[in-house]
């Protein structure tokens, strides 16, 4: 903090907030889950169904294994041999990892053209780290003292520099915050003293919160590095119940189930459950799967190889069974410290995007059909709007014809290929069950999955 007088008022007038919330009014939730988890999901959210990650900061420079470098090479025991030797050959001894932020420099960073390539991708909410474990805020943090991008690296407001660009594309804003911070002395001490004490929480993370609310509002907070201590410590509930009472996102925030050890895939708004989850069946509750073009790490490498790299076809079957079971798709690319995305991932989600042109009538503001899958002659997906039902083959049918089981056919049964509004012929496979498509010839689509429509059936 700038001043002990500034951080004692931010936490008071959060302790004040949070206690008016903690006591029942009408409507108002409390700061406990059973009241937290009832609150209905803002509709906007299940209607994007796509979303982009965006993962950047201090630790896209030295872009070595992960975002999780710093930890790798100072924080566990023993440390990662490999961050070790990478240091010792390219950097002079005694080399900080907070001497990283000034190469931070984002120089070619242009939010204009970054949020054209996410309009592009067909995304419609975006995710940015406003901090990740190191610490480092992308925002001039008041909290966070020469440890921001406004102090040092970029010198500029990396937050609010995208959320403008993202929001005037229409597209809905959301950041990632993580919790704890490896090495913060405060978090650090509260840790030694197994939690019982909350300096890191009341003196950092709980006003930093506040103030990245009110000065950004978020449609989303996307909450990690949570599972070292429990919701209590974190006092998540009544961090939560401000954001939904009286904040002034509280009518469009959503939020995800990263809020204490414990919680995940339990508490919360949508669950993440963990990084990829791909649930087996249906879930019963609004879920995200978050995943990275790059399958080795969330942030920028310096190293990746195409091999390492989610395809455009691998990327659109997981979108789609993602979607067919309920989910939110969340993409991740972890730019460049100079400010570039890396032409690779560009070229995917603008694949997206391409796909999503012609199949997008199948994915966005759907709902999960009463069979979500099956494999008779290729791999489909179901997903369904209004009347409409949709089919979506993640592969080429060796021949041009289709069978599908599951829907029930009747006399208005018509059925169509998205992108070619020209009716199909179709044979029922039983009397008003099942049926076989007559397909035209398929052209090679972006990411090789194709859409039949089929209304009239049940």
């Amino acid at each position: 903090c700038p001043s002990s007088e500034q951080c004692n008022f931010m936490l008071a007038v959060f302790v004040l907030v949070a206690a008016s919330v903690s006591r029942p009014a009408g409507a108002r939730y409390t700061a406990d889950w059973t009241s937290l988890d009832a609150r209905p999901l803002p509709s906007w959210y299940d209607e994007a169904k796509v979303g982009v990650f965006i993962h950047w900061g201090v630790f896209s420079v030295p872009g070595f294994q992960s975002e999780w470098f710093w930890w790798h090479w100072q924080g566990e025991q023993p440390p990662d041999q490999k961050c070790v030797s990478y240091m010792s050959k390219n950097y002079p001894p005694g080399f900080s990892y907070p001497e990283f932020a000034p190469q931070f420099h984002a120089q070619f960073f242009n939010p204009g053209e970054w949020a054209d390539i996410f309009k592009a991708s067909g995304a419609k909410y975006v995710v940015l780290t406003a901090k990740h474990h190191e610490g480092f805020t992308n925002w001039g943090s008041p909290n966070s003292w020469n440890w921001n991008s406004v102090d040092t690296g970029p010198h500029r407001d990396l937050v609010g520099d995208l959320g403008e660009a993202v929001r005037n594309r229409s597209l809905h804003y959301g950041l990632y915050n993580s919790l704890y911070e490896w090495f913060h002395p405060l978090y650090l001490a509260d840790k030694k003293n197994g939690f019982k004490t909350q300096e890191f929480v009341m003196h950092k993370l709980l006003p930093e919160l506040y103030n990245m609310v009110v000065r950004y509002r978020p449609e989303v907070i996307w909450s990690d590095g949570d599972w070292e201590a429990p919701d209590t410590y974190w006092n998540s509930t009544q961090f939560l119940a401000w954001l939904y009472n009286d904040s002034p996102v509280k009518d469009t925030i959503v939020t995800n189930d990263r809020w204490g050890a414990g919680c995940a895939c339990k508490h919360g708004g949508y669950y993440n459950c963990e990084d990829k989850y791909t649930p087996g069946q249906l879930p019963k509750h609004k879920w995200e799967k978050c995943t990275s073009v790059d399958t080795f790490s969330w942030g920028y490498r310096r190293n990746m190889k195409m091999s390492e790299l989610m395809d455009l076809p691998t990327i659109i079957k997981d979108l789609v069974g993602t979607v067919a079971l309920g989910g939110n798709y969340l993409l991740n690319v972890g730019p460049t410290p100079d400010g570039m995305i890396p032409v690779v991932f560009e070229e995917r989600l603008r694949g997206v995007g391409d796909w999503l042109g012609i199949n997008g009538e199948a994915i966005y503001a759907s709902k999960p059909w009463r069979i979500q899958t099956e494999n008779t002659t290729v791999p489909v997906w179901y997903t369904s709007k209004g009347e409409s039902v949709y089919a979506i083959m993640t592969a080429k049918p060796p021949k041009l014809t289709l069978q599908l089981l599951g829907p029930k056919t009747s006399g208005a049964t018509k059925v169509t290929l998205l992108g070619n509004p020209k009716p199909l012929p179709w044979s029922p496979v039983q009397p008003n069950a099942g049926l076989t498509v007559l397909l035209p010839e398929l052209s090679c689509t972006p990411g090789q999955a194709w859409t039949l429509k089929l209304d009239g059936i049940q």
